[in-house]
């Protein structure tokens, strides 16, 4: 069974790759640029067949994928060539990856939605015994407006501004009627995370609402942009030093963590276990968009930063000094996935 579930999460994976190239693929196709290569994972080739000017190619490896447009990373005089077309087409081909790979995240949320019983709310139903947060001054029907800042709108808000709070100071802002209260300070029940870390013990419950159509639409919306500004908000973290490397997962961690999820979720149920992996892609799917439209060197994001200055200065930069930024990020990145994947590797054994 577990060599069914990883192998399981590595097509998921790949699936999800799959969508990212996809979306190059598909913008490229229809502005008439030249693809030359379509590869799904790296490293060695398995299997490939070339269909018109394309060559698909399945890879050994099953931590990325490309689409090798004729012109992306050097001149061409190819009438296809990706340097030839107008700077807009370009635009648009380089964020459709991260764009297909938000849109899955959505559509997949929206499957998460259908399934659960109720909609859930940011409005406060019921409270634990001894719960802080009563004692604090919160009321059963108070809506959670805010968590140290944290602005919430959805669950998905509530877990992740609780969960990396503070236990000892938590500033909590409640729509009571129209009222706004705001409650200092409090101290909440903490608990000791499988990272060693500290979180927040959420001592009650919120409100579920019963589903129609215009509800699960706007909450699977909701609950997209939720994750979206959860991933900008843990990169933030990372980057203040707020989060460690030890909470940071590659490919290898991630299967680790889909195959762990899908063996509990099996425990409940084959319905619990898929709604589990679809959660968790979903999750990664955004993850993957979002993160890959960071104005950094060699993702998408910083290619359409060299795109964005091309269209405002009429001219493209020199390639030489795009390469050479976009081949420092390179290495980069892939020293950063080195360290990750190896820590993942030795977790395994832990």
């Amino acid at each position: 069974m577990t060599v069914l579930l990883v192998l399981l999460a590595v097509i998921l994976f790949g699936f999800i790759i799959f969508i990212h190239e996809f979306g190059h693929f598909f913008t490229a196709k229809l502005s008439g640029i030249t693809v030359n290569e379509f590869a799904i994972g790296m490293g060695p080739q398995l299997f490939s067949f070339t269909k018109g000017e394309t060559k698909y190619t399945l890879r050994l490896f099953p931590i990325g994928g490309y689409c090798a447009m004729e012109g992306e990373d050097e001149e061409s005089p190819d009438e296809g060539a990706f340097n030839n077309k107008p700077v807009w087409k370009r635009m648009i081909v380089v964020v459709a990856g991260a764009a297909m790979n938000i849109i899955l995240g959505l559509v997949l949320m929206c499957v998460i939605v259908c399934c659960g019983n109720l909609i859930a709310t940011n409005q406060i139903a019921a409270f634990s015994e001894g719960s802080r947060m009563e004692a604090a001054g919160a009321q059963v029907g108070d809506y959670v407006v805010s968590i140290d800042g944290y602005k919430i709108r959805t669950e998905t808000d509530l877990s992740f501004a609780l969960g990396t709070a503070d236990p000892e100071s938590v500033d909590v802002v409640l729509n009571r009627n129209g009222e706004i209260i705001l409650l200092e300070n409090i101290q909440l029940d903490s608990y000791e995370t499988s990272q060693g870390s500290t979180a927040v013990v959420i001592d009650f419950n919120i409100y579920g609402l019963q589903k129609n159509p215009i509800r699960v639409i706007k909450k699977s919306f909701a609950n997209t942009w939720s994750m979206m500004k959860m991933v900008v908000m843990s990169l933030k973290g990372l980057i203040t030093g707020q989060f460690g490397l030890n909470e940071v997962s590659g490919p290898v961690g991630v299967a680790q963590v889909i195959t762990e999820a899908a063996s509990t979720g099996l425990k409940t149920g084959v319905k619990d276990a898929l709604l589990t992996i679809i959660t968790i892609m979903s999750l990664i799917s955004v993850n993957l968009g979002v993160f890959n439209l960071l104005p950094f060197p060699a993702l998408d994001g910083g290619r359409f930063v060299f795109l964005l200055i091309e269209a405002i200065r009429k001219k493209p930069v020199p390639r030489k000094y795009e390469a050479w930024v976009n081949g420092a990020g390179m290495v980069l990145l892939l020293a950063l996935m080195a360290v990750i994947t190896l820590k993942d590797v030795v977790g395994l054994f832990k």
